[in-house]
């Protein structure tokens, strides 16, 4: 049996399930604006036949689900149509969103890791305070919002920092929970071990705990990177931004416009891949210099 080539079977599948999503697209739409174009040509009074129906599906100014097409031309032209510094730029908007991204996600990294290497050295931590950690997730960001937003404002703190505390409480807890499994993944005869040598705590953390953890570390940053896009997203809508990829979404709905809103999450997964992408590469070169095989 002849063996395909690595790249066939890697991208082959991805690339059907691509267009098979594609194509459910372009018959939801087709579904979804149907009594919208319709409507539009019986107030007219015109004729109109089955194909110029489907036609007016395809290009209807304010679709209820704009067709792959049409959110691909707008997101091209804000991104091209204009310089990246100006306001309707999706680039420029991507930027903002994306300044509070990374310092989310940067301070969201220390307090997870933080938060991790106290549980995992006191029981006493890990049974006090490992709950109230999972119980800080069980509310939802939408709520939390605004209330960060007011209390952060009232204390003089405005602009980049309170949209990346709240990138931050969103992703550290990923971070914490996949970092404490890291922690305590070596062996207990390895434990064992680094005590007959009189290893200290430090020299325990540094030798074994740190390289256990390392896989759960870039397996945990992909999640928390993602999440604290999205937690810089949400932040933006209760402020009521003029700027960033959630003030893009907010601008649209206020106005009806679905293509913008579509072009802007078309932004967002973008960033999103990219950053993946980023933590990606990051993971390969740190495992590369700790003797991984590529």
């Amino acid at each position: 049996m002849l063996r395909q080539h690595p790249l066939v079977e890697r991208y082959v599948p991805i690339g059907t399930i691509v267009l098979a999503l594609i194509a459910i697209w372009y018959i939801a739409a087709v579904l979804m604006n149907l009594s919208l174009v319709r409507g539009g040509f019986e107030r007219e009074e015109a004729p109109y036949t089955t194909s110029e129906l489907i036609a007016g599906t395809m290009s209807a100014e304010r679709p209820l689900l704009p067709a792959p097409h049409q959110v691909i031309a707008v997101f091209v032209d804000s991104v091209f149509g204009y310089a990246p510094t100006a306001p309707r730029s999706l680039v420029y908007h991507s930027m903002v969103t994306l300044s509070a991204t990374l310092l989310g996600f940067f301070l969201g990294a220390l307090l997870g890791i933080g938060l991790a290497l106290m549980i995992v050295h006191s029981r006493v931590l890990e049974k006090s305070l490992l709950p109230w950690i999972i119980c800080s997730q069980m509310v939802p960001i939408l709520a939390l919002a605004p209330i960060f937003i007011v209390v952060l404002g009232a204390i003089g703190l405005q602009g980049l920092l309170p949209k990346s505390i709240i990138s931050a409480y969103l992703c550290f807890f990923p971070i914490t929970i996949g970092m404490v499994k890291g922690f305590t993944a070596p062996d207990p005869m390895q434990l064992d071990l680094m005590r007959t040598w009189s290893a200290t705590s430090r020299q325990v953390l540094s030798k074994l705990r740190w390289p256990s953890a390392v896989p759960y570390l870039f397996a945990s940053l992909k999640v928390a990177i993602t999440i604290s896009l999205i937690g810089a997203i949400v932040a933006e809508l209760p402020t009521g931004a003029e700027a960033g990829i959630g003030a893009r979404l907010l601008a649209g709905s206020y106005y009806g416009q679905t293509i913008q809103i579509w072009a802007a999450l078309l932004a967002s997964a973008i960033l999103a891949s990219g950053l993946i992408g980023l933590v990606g590469v990051t993971e390969r070169m740190v495992g590369s210099q700790m003797g991984a095989r590529p």
